[in-house]
């Protein structure tokens, strides 16, 4: 069978899929276009609270923080804590959810005296955008509806990106102009036509990146599938099991119940950390567990890094200071890599830092102009199908 002799299914299964996800598909690349850079942005708008004075009096440790934080005032209960060697940046403390199943801001505090500086400006519409972006806003974030309807939209853009690739498909494939250069002279539905295929092309491996990246976080299956391809057989299956351990750990034996309800020691968690990066460390992300548990996990970067995603994580126990695990970043498979640095794949600052996550910005950017330009395509279809049919040629004219 040739490739003009299915090209009418393929263009009706193009349009109706199309068709279906548009609004969705529009809403999640202009939102992922927005959050492209909201670090640098953050850190714009929050200079004057994420930067001290630095000065010789030695800083503060995870536990004195918090508690002079909260002995000013109490916020709530403390999630994470981000601290860093630079003598010069202040200490981000951030918050668990309380009763009401809001997060209070995060703050920034001196890390020498412990002073409260602030909450970052424009945290609360990221944290917006964030959920617009992955979960659509719909109840339940990512326990609800939304995160499935987003993974199938997705699963819809890679249909198009493959059908569409298809249909534009040229006569003269080796010829780079009629590949990359649209027509501008063309007007009505021949213009919309070439903006749509060409612009297409443009951002193809880019959308395909975002699409495969971003099932990741969708669905389990793809995430399970993915960790059992990429990993080293031992780290596969340590991965899977611990996704299938109960989450209510056996009850302790008789004479360990005062560990059990010791209260968690962010500085013994602090001090295990310190002993096995011999105090080399950039910033280091303390995140409390959510329930009962007193494994405190640690993503750090080291000094010589060359990646900001290049991070190790470490799992201390928060009564007793046990080093429970370590990963480090340099000792994964090139597999594993990948596993780890998901997200930067994502957004792009895994091709080169900044010009990659400009060039994921851009196209994301773009998703609505095929929005408007397929359902312009669409409605011209259907308003000359019966004065008349197009020919299989006619389907991409000129190429």
């Amino acid at each position: 069978m040739s490739t003009y002799s299915i090209k009418p299914a393929l263009l009706q299964v193009h349009s109706v899929i199309g068709l279906a996800i548009s609004l969705v598909v529009a809403v999640v690349g202009m939102s992922g276009a927005m959050m492209s850079f909201e670090d640098e942005i953050g850190a714009s708008l929050n200079a004057g609270i994420m930067r001290v004075e630095a000065r010789s009096t030695p800083m503060l440790t995870p536990d004195a923080l918090v508690a002079r934080l909260q002995a000013a005032q109490d916020l709530g209960k403390v999630s994470a804590v981000t601290m860093t060697s630079d003598p010069s940046a202040a200490v981000r403390i951030r918050f668990a959810r309380n009763e009401g199943g809001s997060r209070p801001s995060s703050v920034y505090v001196d890390p020498y005296d412990g002073r409260l500086l602030g909450s970052p400006r424009g945290e609360d519409f990221f944290v917006t955008l964030r959920k617009l972006h992955r979960w659509l806003l719909l109840p339940g974030d990512g326990n609800g509806y939304g995160r499935p309807i987003n993974g199938a939209v997705t699963i819809g853009l890679i249909v198009l990106l493959i059908s569409g690739i298809v249909l534009r498909w040229p006569r003269r494939a080796g010829s780079v102009k009629i590949w990359l250069k649209p027509n501008l002279a063309l007007h009505g539905r021949g213009f919309h036509r070439s903006l749509h295929s060409v612009v297409g092309t443009w951002v193809l491996v880019a959308y395909l990146v975002m699409g495969l990246s971003g099932l990741w976080y969708s669905f389990d299956w793809f995430k399970d599938g993915a960790t059992w391809l990429l990993s080293r057989p031992p780290v596969a299956a340590a991965s899977m099991q611990a996704k299938t351990q109960p989450k209510m750990q056996p009850k302790s034996p008789k004479g360990t119940a005062a560990t059990d309800t010791a209260p968690i020691a962010l500085d013994r968690v602090w001090s295990t950390f310190l002993h096995e990066r011999d105090g080399r460390f950039t910033t280091a992300l303390l995140t409390l567990p959510a329930g009962t548990g007193t494994v405190v996990r640690i993503r750090a970067r080291a000094p010589d890094a060359s990646q900001d995603a290049a991070r190790d994580e470490f799992r201390i126990d928060a009564v007793t200071g046990r080093l429970v695990s370590a990963e480090i970043y340099a000792d994964k498979s090139a597999g594993e890599k990948i596993l780890v640095r998901m997200f930067d794949i994502h957004r792009g600052s895994i091709f080169g830092g900044w010009p990659g996550k400009l060039v994921f910005m851009l196209a994301a950017a773009l998703m609505p102009l095929f929005v408007v330009t397929g359902l312009l395509l669409y409605l011209s279809r259907r308003k000359h199908r019966r004065a008349s049919p197009p020919a299989l040629g006619s389907l991409v004219p000129g190429e």
